[in-house]
C-alpha cells in the first residue's frame, strides 16, 4: 500500500472500512459483549464459577477491542495492524492471567454452583454464536478483521466448554471441570492471540516496505 494513503478513498483492498455493514456489525458485537460481560461479572463471582470469570474477562476485553476496531476504521491500513497487534498481545496476557487465577482458586478449594454456571454458558454461547455468524463473512479482511472473528470463534467454544464443566462438577460435587475449563480458555485466549500477532507482524512488515 502507498504511504501517503490517508483516508477512505485509500483503503486497501481487502478491508471492510468502506463497508458500512461491517461498522454495523461491529457496534453491534460491542454492545452484545459489554452486556455479557456484566452478567458474567455478576454470575461468576455468585455462582464462585473460575471459568465464568476468565469468560466474562473475555467478553470485556472483546468489547474493548470491537471499540478499537471501530475507532481505525477510515484511517490508514498500518493504524489497523497496529491495533491487532496490541489486541493479540492483549490475548495473550490474558490467558496467562486467568491460568493463574485458576491456580489460585484451586489452592482456595472453591465450589462453583453448577446450575447458574450452565445457565449462564448457555446464555453466553447463543449470544456468541449470534455475533459469529454476523461477523463470518468479514473474516477474509486484514489482520484487525480477522482478529475480530478469531475472538468470536473462541469465546463460542468456551462457552461450550463451560457447559460441559457445569455437568461435571454436577456430576463429580468438585470445582476441577470448572478450573481445568478455565485452563482450557487460557490455551484458546494464547492461541488465538499468537496467531493474531503473526498475521499482524506480517502486515506491518508489509507496511514498513511500502
Amino acid at each position: 500500500m502507498s504511504a501517503h494513503c490517508h483516508d477512505h478513498a485509500c483503503a486497501p483492498a481487502g478491508t471492510h472500512a468502506n463497508d458500512p455493514r461491517w461498522r454495523r456489525a461491529l457496534w453491534v458485537a460491542l454492545v452484545v459483549n459489554a452486556g455479557m460481560f456484566l452478567v458474567e461479572i455478576v454470575g461468576g463471582l455468585s455462582a464462585e464459577s473460575a471459568s465464568l470469570l476468565a469468560d466474562a474477562v473475555d467478553f470485556g476485553a472483546d468489547a474493548a477491542n470491537y471499540g478499537l476496531s471501530l475507532a481505525v476504521l477510515g484511517l490508514a491500513a498500518v493504524w489497523s495492524s497496529r491495533v491487532a497487534w496490541l489486541k493479540g498481545w492483549a490475548m495473550v496476557v490474558y490467558g496467562a492471567g486467568v491460568l493463574l487465577h485458576a491456580g489460585w482458586l484451586a489452592w482456595q478449594g472453591s465450589q462453583p454452583d453448577a446450575p447458574t454456571m450452565g445457565g449462564i454458558g448457555l446464555a453466553a454461547l447463543v449470544a456468541n454464536l449470534a455475533v459469529a455468524a454476523m461477523l463470518y463473512r468479514f473474516r477474509k479482511g486484514d489482520a484487525n478483521a480477522e482478529s475480530v472473528w478469531v475472538c468470536s470463534r473462541n469465546d463460542a467454544l468456551a462457552n461450550v466448554a463451560i457447559m460441559l464443566a457445569a455437568l461435571g462438577v454436577f456430576g463429580t460435587g468438585t470445582a476441577w471441570p470448572d478450573l481445568v475449563v478455565a485452563t482450557v480458555i487460557a490455551a484458546l485466549g494464547v492461541s488465538g492471540g499468537l496467531r493474531v500477532l503473526r498475521s499482524a507482524r506480517h502486515e506491518l512488515r508489509e507496511h514498513a516496505h511500502a
